[in-house]
């Protein structure tokens, strides 16, 4: 990874071009200070919230620092909005986060969808990988061999999507790649025998799954640029990446939740005590399947929101041009 990451930083210097004249924020002066107190309610909120979120499924809710973990993370967040907004109302200093850019609908709705994709593609990724080492007890390198499509489908779309968005709307192909990675969780949720052959559905889970993931990056990418002014572009990717992330965290807190209580409810026991997961053990297939309808369910919900809210925006080629 170190090694794709560096050969990626050496190129960006070659292909990259060079930024344009800074056009200066409206109502703010950047005068190179650190917004330390937005940081720190951001991170200190969001770190307490994933931080409760994980554990609760270890301690149980009944434990009595985790409301009150839950609680304080909460009004740490809403402190920081509440400090941008100040910052940002007030000039000088300026803020982490504009919080006047949620004000586009479509950008909110990127940011919506965006949460809602990661949740999903991380949750099939994981629970993938739980199927196939927790409950069929493969090694990593077997599991490794299973994922091999992933990279082979990656290529292809990466490909194929530098075209497509020339000549498809955005919204087709952002559709059909949440789609796909709905379809991926789905057949690792339908009661399929748990010895099953990869090649009945693990392989077209695979392809699915990194189908729509590099399919839908450079479509938010794209909604993400259009929705926002030149000035705010840095502050767009910023978004994208921090709730993609918070998505995955989040989603798969609640997946773990829902396995658990499926583990535990066939095992007779309370949540907290579910156990780990087990070579070919009923119970560990019940918990993966129900992560894998929770997941299936988050991508569904994404699908629906694209539908409902980005139909017909039209076709924006590789150049940036909307075409009708």
């Amino acid at each position: 990874m170190a090694i794709l990451s560096a050969t990626i930083a050496v190129a960006g210097v070659f292909v990259i071009p060079p930024d344009q004249a800074a056009v200066p924020r409206k109502g703010l002066q950047d005068k190179g200070q650190i917004d330390w107190i937005g940081a720190l309610l951001v991170t200190g909120g969001l770190f307490a919230l994933l931080f409760a979120l994980t554990e609760v499924n270890v301690v149980g809710w009944t434990t009595f620092w985790i409301p009150i973990l839950i609680v304080g993370s909460l009004l740490l967040v809403a402190g920081f909005v509440m400090w941008q907004v100040r910052l940002e109302k007030q000039g000088g200093r300026a803020p982490l986060m504009k919080v006047s850019v949620f004000r586009s609908a479509h950008f909110s709705t990127a940011m919506l969808i965006m949460t809602l994709f990661s949740s999903s593609f991380n949750g099939f990724l994981v629970y993938a990988t739980y199927f196939y080492q927790g409950y069929q007890g493969l090694d990593a390198l077997q599991t490794t061999l299973r994922f091999l499509p992933t990279g082979v489908a990656g290529i292809l779309a990466s490909v194929g999507v530098a075209f497509a968005l020339d000549t498809v709307p955005t919204w087709v192909i952002l559709l059909f790649g949440n789609a796909c990675v709905a379809l991926a969780s789905l057949l690792f949720a339908v009661p399929l025998p748990g010895d099953a052959s990869y090649w009945v559905y693990g392989l077209e889970a695979m392809s699915l799954a990194v189908l729509g993931s590099d399919t839908t990056w450079p479509s938010m990418a794209l909604f993400t640029s259009h929705a926002l002014p030149q000035q705010d572009q840095a502050l767009g990717g910023a978004l994208v990446n921090a709730v993609g992330q918070v998505g995955r965290s989040l989603g798969l807190a609640a997946a773990t939740a829902i396995q658990l209580a499926v583990m535990a409810a066939h095992r007779g026991v309370a949540a907290q005590d579910a156990g780990p997961l087990r070579h070919w053990d009923e119970p560990t297939l019940a918990g993966l399947r129900a992560g894998a309808w929770f997941n299936f369910g988050v991508g569904l919900c994404s699908v629906a929101v694209i539908a409902l809210m980005f139909r017909g925006t039209g076709v924006i080629g590789r150049d940036g041009v909307r075409k009708a």
